[in-house]
C-alpha cells in the first residue's frame, strides 16, 4: 500500500465522516449526561505504528486506553487514547466523583463510565464511515486498560492478528458548551484497518491503488 496516493481531499472527507460521527457521539453523550457536549474533529491523519506512541504521550506515559475490534467488511481495531489528567475528568463529570486513575479511588463505576463513552464515541463514527463509504462495520465490546502508552499499544496490536503499517488518526476535542472557562479535552481514535481493508475504504473514497 502506497499512502503517497493519499491525498489531503481524501483526508479532508474523511475529517467531515469524523465530524458527522461526532454530532451523533456529542447528541449520545449530552443525553447520558443530561448536559449540552461539544464534540469535534480538528484534523484527522494517516500515522505509522511508530508515531503511534509518540501521540499518545511517549511510551512511558499513563494513559486510559478503550480498545475493542471492528468486523464486518473492513475489519481492524479501534484504540481511544485519553491522557490521565483528561480521562480523570471524564470520569468526574460521569460519575460525579473525584478519581485517580492509577489508585484505588478508581472504582468499577468509573471504569464503566469511560468504558461506555468509548463505545458510544467508536460507535457514532464507525457508523458514520460505514454510511458514508458504504461499508458494513461493526463495532465489538471494549475493553478499558489504565497502563503507560507503549505496554497499551503494544498489547492491543499483538492481539490483532494481521496488521498493516498504518493507523488513521481521528483528533476528538469534548468539551461542555456552556463551560467557556475550562479548555476542552483531547481524545485521540487510532484506527487501525486490517491491511486490505484499509485499501477498501480508500478505493471507497476514490483512492485507486492499482
Amino acid at each position: 500500500m502506497d499512502v503517497q496516493q493519499i491525498k489531503p481531499i481524501h483526508l479532508d472527507v474523511l475529517q467531515e465522516v469524523g465530524n458527522i460521527g461526532a454530532g451523533n457521539a456529542a447528541t449520545a453523550l449530552s443525553q447520558l449526561l443530561n448536559q449540552k457536549i461539544d464534540l469535534n474533529v480538528p484534523s484527522v491523519r494517516i500515522i505509522d505504528f511508530q508515531e503511534m506512541q509518540s501521540l499518545a504521550g511517549g511510551e512511558e506515559k499513563v494513559v486510559a486506553a478503550t480498545f475493542l475490534r471492528v468486523s464486518g467488511e473492513a475489519p481492524g481495531s479501534m484504540f481511544l487514547i485519553l491522557q490521565k489528567e483528561e480521562a480523570e475528568e471524564l470520569a468526574y463529570s460521569l460519575t460525579g466523583n473525584k478519581v485517580n486513575i492509577i489508585d484505588d479511588s478508581f472504582d468499577e463505576l468509573a471504569a464503566s463510565a469511560l468504558n461506555e463513552m468509548g463505545n458510544i464515541l467508536a460507535g457514532a463514527y464507525l457508523s458514520a464511515l460505514s454510511d458514508f463509504t458504504s461499508i458494513q462495520m461493526q463495532p465489538s465490546v471494549p475493553s478499558l486498560a489504565i497502563d503507560m502508552a507503549g505496554a497499551i499499544i503494544s498489547a492491543g496490536l499483538i492481539e490483532i492478528s494481521q496488521v498493516g503499517d498504518y493507523a488513521i488518526v481521528i483528533d476528538t476535542l469534548m468539551g461542555e458548551t456552556d463551560d467557556t472557562s475550562s479548555t476542552p479535552a483531547t481524545g485521540q481514535f487510532f484506527l487501525l484497518p486490517d491491511p486490505d481493508a484499509f485499501e477498501r475504504i480508500f478505493q471507497s473514497l476514490g483512492v485507486d491503488w492499482s
